[in-house]
C-alpha cells in the first residue's frame, strides 16, 4: 500500500493506545475511541473543550496534583517542541452519570509535539495508558495498600529519571560547551569602528542550545565606509548554526571586493548553492559611506532596515529586494539602491523573529518596531538594543531566532 492511499484518519481512530489531540491552549482538536472509552466520556463531551475543564482535580483531596503535572508538562512540551514522558500520576476522575462522585485512577502519560507547516507545535499528542488495575492488583498480591505501591513505583521510577537526568545534564553540558565556541567563534562582539556606535544582539529561540541560525556581520572598508548585514537560515540550533557559520564568512568575503552590496549578495547567492540548508536564506546588506552621507543597501528576502531619522521619524528600506538566496535555478542580477542619512540617525537591521507573530499582518509588525524606535530615539546603541527587545519579544520565550544590530550614524 502507497503513502498516498493511507486513510490517516482511520488509523488514528483504530489505535488501540488511548490517544487525544490537543490544541497549544489544552483545547481537544480530536481523541480515538480508545480514548473516549478510558475517559468515560463521548466525543461531544471532549472535543473543543479545554481539557480541565472536562477533566479537574477531585475537590475532595486536597493533595491532588495531578492536573497541575499534566498541564505543567503539556506547556512544556508546546514550549520547547520537545516529548515529555510523566511519571506515574494519580489523577481521579468523576463518574460521567454520578456527579460528585470520583473514581481513583492511575495514568501513565506520554505528550509529543507535532509540528506544522512552519515547524512551530501545532498540535500536541496527549497518550495515556490506564494502569489503575494493575496497581490495584499488585496492592492486593503483596498484601499492601494502594497508596504504598504506588509510592515504591514512583520511587523506582524517580531513581531512574535521576540516573536518565544526569546523563542528559552531561551530554547537555558538552553541548553548551560546544554552542559557548561557536557563538564567540560566528557572532563575536561588535567591532570597535573609531568612534562610530554600534550594538548587536541575538537571541536563539528557546529549545535551541545557545546558538541559532540568524546572523550578523559589520566589516571595515577603504576610506570612511563600513558594510553591515543580517542574515537568517531556515532552522535552529546546531544544524542551522553550521549554514550560518558559512554564509557569514562568505559574505563577509565578499563584501570586502564587491563594488556594491547588490554584488555581495549576487556571489553569497551562488555560494548558497553548494552549501546544504541554505535553500531560501535571506540576507540584507548595507554599504556605509559618511563621506557622502549615502546607505547602499540590497535585500535578498529579507526584511527591511529600518531608518530612525533624527527629526524622530521612521522609514523601512524597502525599495531593492529580491528572492532569497538559492531560491532560483538561474542566476538573476539583483538590485541596490541609495538612500541619504544626516548625522545622528539609527540604522537597525533584525532577523524575523524579533518582529513577527503568527497570525499578524507584516505591517502591524513593522509599526510596531517603528513605534518602539521612536519611543527610544535618544537612547544610545546599547540601551536602545536592549529597549527594543524588550518591548517587542514575548516574555514567555521566542520561538524564531533573532539577531539585531544597532548603529548610530
Amino acid at each position: 500500500m502507497s503513502g498516498a492511499e493511507i486513510d490517516y484518519g482511520a488509523v488514528f481512530r483504530a489505535l488501540p493506545s488511548a490517544v487525544a489531540l490537543l490544541r497549544p491552549d489544552l483545547v481537544y482538536a480530536d481523541v480515538n475511541e480508545a480514548y473516549l472509552q478510558v475517559a468515560g466520556r463521548t466525543r461531544e463531551q471532549l472535543v473543543g473543550r479545554y481539557l480541565f475543564d472536562v477533566f479537574p482535580d477531585n475537590p475532595n483531596d486536597p493533595n491532588a496534583t495531578g492536573m497541575r503535572n499534566l498541564e505543567a508538562s503539556l506547556r512544556r512540551v508546546a514550549a520547547t517542541g520537545e516529548r515529555d514522558a510523566m511519571a506515574l500520576q494519580r489523577y481521579d476522575v468523576e463518574d460521567s452519570e454520578r456527579p460528585g462522585v470520583w473514581q481513583e485512577r492511575y495514568w501513565s502519560p506520554v505528550n509529543t509535539p507535532v509540528p506544522g507547516p512552519d515547524g512551530e507545535v501545532a498540535l500536541l499528542l496527549h497518550r495515556v495508558e490506564e494502569v489503575t488495575e494493575l496497581i490495584r492488583a499488585r496492592g492486593a498480591r503483596r498484601g499492601e495498600d494502594r497508596e504504598e505501591v504506588l509510592e515504591a513505583d514512583l520511587y523506582t521510577r524517580a531513581r531512574e529519571l535521576q540516573a536518565v537526568n544526569e546523563r542528559l545534564r552531561r551530554a547537555h553540558a558538552r553541548e553548551r560547551e560546544v554552542a559557548l565556541a561557536l557563538q564567540e567563534a560566528m557572532l563575536p562582539a561588535a567591532p570597535v569602528m573609531g568612534h562610530r556606535r554600534a550594538a548587536v544582539r541575538y537571541s536563539p529561540a528557546i529549545g535551541s542550545l545557545n546558538v541559532c541560525g540568524d546572523w550578523y556581520d559589520l566589516v571595515e572598508l577603504d576610506g570612511d565606509r563600513i558594510t553591515v548585514a543580517v542574515g537568517d537560515v531556515v532552522g535552529h540550533g546546531l544544524t542551522a548554526a553550521k549554514v550560518m557559520g558559512q554564509l557569514r564568512a562568505a559574505l563577509s568575503s565578499a563584501a570586502r571586493v564587491a563594488d556594491g552590496p547588490a554584488h555581495a549578495l549576487e556571489a553569497l547567492g551562488l555560494y548558497a548553492r553548494s552549501v546544504d540548508g541554505a535553500e531560501a536564506a535571506t540576507a540584507v546588506s548595507v554599504f556605509i559611506d559618511w563621506t557622502t552621507r549615502t546607505l547602499t543597501y540590497s535585500c535578498a528576502g529579507h526584511l527591511p532596515p529600518a531608518l530612525l531619522h533624527s527629526d524622530g521619524t521612521v522609514s523601512f528600506l524597502d525599495q531593492a529586494t529580491d528572492p532569497p538566496l538559492a531560491a532560483s535555478f538561474e542566476h538573476a542580477v539583483r538590485r541596490q539602491t541609495d538612500c541619504a542619512f544626516t548625522d545622528g540617525s539609527v540604522l537597525v537591521l533584525y532577523t524575523d523573529g524579533l518582529i513577527e507573530r503568527r497570525r499578524e499582518d507584516i505591517d502591524a509588525s513593522l509599526s510596531r518596531l517603528a513605534g518602539s524606535l521612536v519611543r527610544h530615539r535618544h537612547a544610545e546603541p546599547e540601551v536602545l538594543a536592549d529597549a527594543l527587545l524588550a518591548d517587542l519579544l514575548p516574555s514567555g520565550g521566542i520561538t524564531d531566532d533573532t539577531a539585531l544590530v544597532i548603529l548610530r550614524l
